[in-house]
């Protein structure tokens, strides 16, 4: 396993996932079998062991055992593979997304220091990730065609802070800013960005890239003022994706808007802006009650 690791060619911080999944999950269980010794019965027992409480993690895990003995077969040190449990490599989401209203997106920006009000917005309104804003430079502005040019992110892995390039190639973008947010972003230009065409939008207090935990502090009282406890910063992405589906943005508009190389989430914020448009007609039939209008 740990030649397999070093042979992919793969970004730092799923480097780090796969490794801790290896070290964690996989090689308490298997580690001490040989290739051969591991037979669909020990797959099946591994898998069973690691409990049902942690769904995602567990499916992250034995997709990873499936990938690597999969190369395995490859190589013909095996001569199939054992993984066979149907679904196993798949999870339910455990969390459930409820986009952020355009009314609670606004309460929490009101309730956020000065100098992070722009990146919720950004994060909501253009669905750009965490490591993507914050790792956003003046000259990644262009305010004079109103768009925010995604070229690099930066990561968190094995305790190092790691810029490179977009979470995949489709993650280098050019994302349309909509014209009612221009006058908080020359705002914030400003006021909080240094002149320097590489000053960061949204730097640390002590400089640098600015950690998830030291936005959080100021994230969580915010969502709380909103009522929506329940709000993941990563949720803000997902309100812009469901915003911007909302407005008949096709399955390819999304995917370049969001960065994604596969139509998969992209389909389920189609989906979940359907869902909402539902809603808004259920709503709709509300206001007339037992009136007749026709």
């Amino acid at each position: 396993s740990d030649l397999w690791l070093e042979q992919r060619t793969i970004k730092p911080r799923t480097r780090a996932h796969y490794r801790s999944l290896l070290d964690h999950q996989i090689l308490p269980g298997l580690g001490s079998l040989t290739l051969k010794g591991i037979t669909p019965e020990a797959v099946r027992a591994w898998h069973a062991g690691m409990g049902k409480a942690t769904p995602t993690l567990r499916a992250h895990a034995y997709g990873l055992l499936r990938t690597i003995l999969g190369s395995a077969v490859e190589d013909e040190l095996i001569r199939v593979n054992p993984c066979h449990i149907r679904g196993a490599g798949n999870a339910k989401r455990v969390h459930q997304i409820k986009p952020a209203s355009v009314e609670e997106l606004s309460v929490i920006v009101d309730n956020m220091p000065p100098r992070y009000r722009l990146m919720v917005l950004l994060a909501s309104w253009c669905g750009l990730r965490f490591g993507e804003l914050a790792e956003l430079r003046r000259s990644d502005i262009d305010v004079a065609n109103r768009r925010v040019k995604i070229r690099r992110g930066v990561v968190r892995a094995a305790g190092e802070t790691i810029v490179g390039s977009p979470k995949t190639a489709a993650g280098v973008r050019d994302v349309a800013i909509p014209p009612h947010l221009m006058p908080m972003v020359e705002e914030h230009l400003a006021a909080y960005t240094a002149r320097a065409r590489n000053g960061l939008l949204f730097p640390a207090a002590t400089g640098g890239n600015l950690a998830p935990s030291s936005l959080y502090r100021v994230f969580y009282p915010a969502r709380e003022a909103a009522g929506r406890p329940d709000l993941r910063w990563h949720d803000l992405r997902h309100t812009g994706a469901v915003l911007a589906a909302q407005t008949g943005a096709t399955l390819a508009e999304l995917m370049a808007r969001l960065g994604h190389s596969t139509p998969g989430a992209a389909m389920r914020y189609q989906h979940a802006a359907q869902d909402r448009d539902a809603e808004i007609a259920r709503r709709l039939s509300e206001l007339v009650g037992d009136k007749r209008t026709y």
